[in-house]
């Protein structure tokens, strides 16, 4: 054997790093495996679970349509039949009754062949060839058709299905003077509409005698698909529900006779399939992930494998040696790895502990591995032990909730009053948050820094959310360190099992994830939700579509008029991003803004809409229309330095100038990062583009602050605007904040205007610009030229006072 391949086959025997690795790789193999089969086998049974109920809702489709059909039908050939004009030629002779059916019933009625029969329902005069074979039948339907003036059938006429309708010929308040007897060949049309209603398949299906093989009449099936299906179905009439092969391809049908007897000769029978293979196959986009997952799976298992193995050989080895000389009588020098706090770590922690006094170190290291010193709690992985025996512990019906708490300007606290203070605010926060719980059972833990988390043992979605809502409640109030009053805001975050994970970990990471989002949005409290979860499948799936909408074409831009309120002219619009989905049509923003900005995408569709908008102020410039075009900025945006360059490179290749873009930023996204976010105002204002603060209100950032901002304008939050019509304070804060722009030289828009009480109040509030759908709901570029040009129109027209009246 070769030394490379000797070296080799040594390290896969006699390696822990290489069994590691090994096993890695296999128990990735056959989570994959299990999981694939899992899935298959899951769509099977489902499919064999709703395909019963699926068939039988196809089945009273079918029916009714046919029914609906019939009625249709049995109407025109009533009206017919009470025709006073063809009552006048029921004793004429023969062939003038035909010409009279030729001319006049088939033209009115839509009849393909028409007979007059007797009173005695013997054929007195008929227009078509087969019409005739029908009047032994008539007499069935008489009844029938004499109760309620027409009688219905479905019946095979020259080898095809056709609707057979019989009506009286009888004048009101007269004797019977005879039937009229039509038939109507039932149309693909109708097939093809209860494929619509349904999108199940439907086949009509015709013999001409018992025994006889079926044969196609009418199919949305390919012709060779129905063809077959004829045939597999065999003489004998199926049963009412079966599956049967057709072409390699498992279908699931449900029949219903519509003509003929059980015994009858002649029969037509109406199937219903879906087909199995297509219900129970695999979404290909759900096959190309798993086999990404997979490859990536076994990429990054490989990788973390031979790295665990590392980190766990290398220590071994040196505390081997440590062993060695501890062995050769050297106690002066120390054991070493003491820094880890993994298992090793543990391990050299033994060591020394031997080396100078086991027992002591022991009890220091259960006392550090299992509570916070500072504050007296359970630790992150005490705390991680009781949820785990509390999911263990949970009964089939039970709930168990985690909060998760994170204190939102601790690190201001640290800076302003130094890390004494930060200590001592964490043992109140630990104090007041164990105030708050009043169950036994229930846990608080600190996990980190200024992290907390809290156990709710048995609780579900609506208790837990209860006590978090009390908590942040709680800490309303300002705690009290020494001579100073220190308030202090807390997020917390919301997961409970089942619902949202089933596994310690995966439910810590849940309420991590809600705690975060709730941290970035200031909403106090939040419970999770896997589209807040940038980690989720789901997230990844409309991440990659999102990645497709920019490649082929998807995005729309969108336009929302914005009216100077002193004159009622347009001075501007907000340009918006909508997805035209290929499958899902219309994609609300809400749907998917939130993902992309929690996965960095925003940056892309921020781009996309700036250049769309570029392009489209070009367009209207050349047409004579100027208007400023608000695009939104977010977060990410603000903190990307190289965020004006991209813009500047956009309007030279356009060739637009900076002045035709207003762009709009929320305080949360300035305030998050405020000394990088002023760099960038600052850059964009140099640049000329106009700058608004938007959904003004909502946010927590200082006047001092919004002092130093190089914004041009504000835009009041709508959440004030729709209801200051109603509420004294919202129109307080609406009118203060009109006076606070002005005062410090900003126009002001309002957003949100949704009547013309709420136009004419700003109006006399001095806003400077509305914008809301009293005026214009967003709308797509093409049909914002269309509306401009229809409001011009209409302002011109106005009152005499050039004053537009929105009423």
């Amino acid at each position: 054997m070769p030394p490379i391949s000797g070296t080799l086959s040594r390290w896969f025997t006699r390696s822990l790093g290489a069994r590691l690795v090994t096993l890695f790789l296999g128990l990735l193999a056959i989570v994959q495996i299990a999981s694939f089969g899992a899935i298959k086998n899951s769509l099977r049974e489902q499919a064999f679970r709703e395909l019963p109920e699926a068939l039988a809702v196809a089945e009273r489709v079918m029916r009714a349509g046919l029914a609906d059909s019939a009625a249709q039908h049995a109407q025109r050939v009533r009206l017919f039949g009470g025709d006073f004009g063809f009552h006048t030629v029921v004793q004429e002779d023969a062939e003038t009754i035909r010409s009279v059916l030729e001319e006049n019933a088939t033209g009115r009625t839509g009849a393909d062949e028409a007979a007059l029969l007797g009173s005695d329902f013997v054929l007195r005069a008929s227009f078509g060839r087969h019409i005739g074979l029908l009047a032994p039948q008539a007499r069935a339907l008489a009844t029938t058709a004499e109760r309620e003036g027409s009688a219905s059938e479905v019946v095979m006429l020259a080898g095809q299905p056709h609707l057979a309708v019989l009506a009286p010929v009888k004048p009101i308040n007269g004797a019977l003077l005879g039937w009229v007897l039509m038939s109507f060949r039932l149309e693909p049309r109708l097939i093809d509409d209860m494929r619509f209603l349904s999108k199940l398949h439907f086949t009509l299906l015709a013999r001409e005698s018992a025994g006889a093989p079926w044969r196609l009449a009418l199919s949305s099936l390919g012709g060779d698909r129905a063809q077959a299906l004829a045939a597999a179905l065999g003489p004998d009439e199926a049963s009412a529900m079966q599956s049967v092969q057709v072409r390699g391809e498992e279908l699931g049908l449900r029949t219903h006779r519509l003509a003929g007897s059980e015994h009858a000769g002649a029969a037509v029978l109406g199937v219903v399939s879906a087909s199995i293979d297509e219900a129970t196959q695999v979404p290909r986009q759900l096959q190309l992930s798993l086999l990404a997952t997979t490859l990536a799976g076994f990429a990054a298992f490989a990788l973390g494998g031979l790295y665990t193995a590392r980190r766990v050989t290398d220590p071994l080895r040196s505390l081997t040696r440590a062993a060695e000389r501890l062995g050769a009588g050297d106690y002066d020098t120390p054991m070493g790895g003491q820094r880890r706090h993994d298992e090793i770590g543990l391990l050299a922690q033994s060591f020394e502990s031997m080396r100078i006094s086991v027992a002591d170190k022991q009890q220091q290291i259960l006392q550090l591995a299992y509570w916070d010193t500072l504050t007296g709690l359970p630790n992150r992985a005490q705390f991680r032990d009781a949820a785990r025996a509390a999911l263990a512990a949970r009964p089939a019906d039970g709930s168990v909730a985690v909060i998760m708490l994170d204190l939102d300007r601790f690190k201001h606290v640290n800076d302003v009053l130094g890390y004494r203070f930060g200590d001592l605010l964490l043992k109140g926060v630990a104090l007041r948050l164990t105030q708050q719980l009043t169950r036994d059972g229930d846990l608080v833990a600190r996990l980190s820094g200024d992290e907390f988390a809290v156990l709710l043992r048995d609780g579900d979605a609506a208790l837990a959310e209860s006590v978090a809502r009390r908590i942040a409640r709680a800490f309303e109030q300002a705690l009290v360190l020494e001579e100073h009053k220190v308030d202090i805001g807390v997020s917390l975050g919301v997961a409970c099992a089942p619902q949202h994970a089933d596994e310690v970990d995966a439910l810590l990471s849940r309420a991590e994830v809600a705690m975060y989002t709730a941290k970035r949005r200031g909403s106090g409290t939040l419970t999770y939700e896997a589209s807040i979860d940038a980690g989720s499948a789901q997230t990844l799936s409309l991440l990659s579509e999102l990645r497709r909408a920019v490649e082929h074409g998807e995005l729309r831009l969108y336009l929302q008029p914005k009216l100077a309120l002193d004159d009622g002219n347009i001075v501007g619009a907000e340009a918006l991003v909508r997805w035209q989905h290929p499958t899902r049509g219309l994609v609300p923003p809400m749907q998917f803004i939130p993902y992309a900005e929690q996965t960095g995408f925003i940056r892309v569709l921020t781009i996309w809409v700036f250049e769309e908008a570029a392009r489209l102020w070009l367009a209207l410039h050349a047409e004579g229309v100027l208007l400023k075009l608000s695009v939104n900025l977010s977060t990410r945006d603000l903190l990307d330095q190289d965020l004006p360059d991209k813009f500047d490179a956009l309007l030279q290749k356009h060739r637009v100038p900076a002045e035709a873009f207003c762009l709009e930023i929320t305080e949360s996204a300035i305030m998050d990062d405020p000394a990088r976010a002023l760099a960038t105002l600052n850059r964009l204002s140099a640049m000329g583009f106009k700058l608004s603060i938007d959904d003004f209100g909502t946010g927590y950032s200082s006047l001092a602050y919004l002092k130093r901002l190089p914004v041009d304008e504000l835009k009041i939050d709508k959440s004030f605007v729709m209801s200051m019509e109603k509420d004294l304070d919202d129109a307080t804060i609406v009118r203060s904040t009109i006076d606070l722009a002005h005062n410090l030289g900003l126009s002001v828009v309002a957003e949100g205007v949704e009547n013309a009480k709420a136009w004419e109040l700003l109006r006399e509030l001095n806003c400077d610009q509305a914008q809301g759908y009293h005026m214009g709901k967003p709308m797509p570029s093409a049909d914002f030229r269309k509306w401009s040009a229809g409001w011009t129109e209409r302002h011109r027209r106005s009152s005499p006072s050039g004053l537009m009246r929105l009423h």
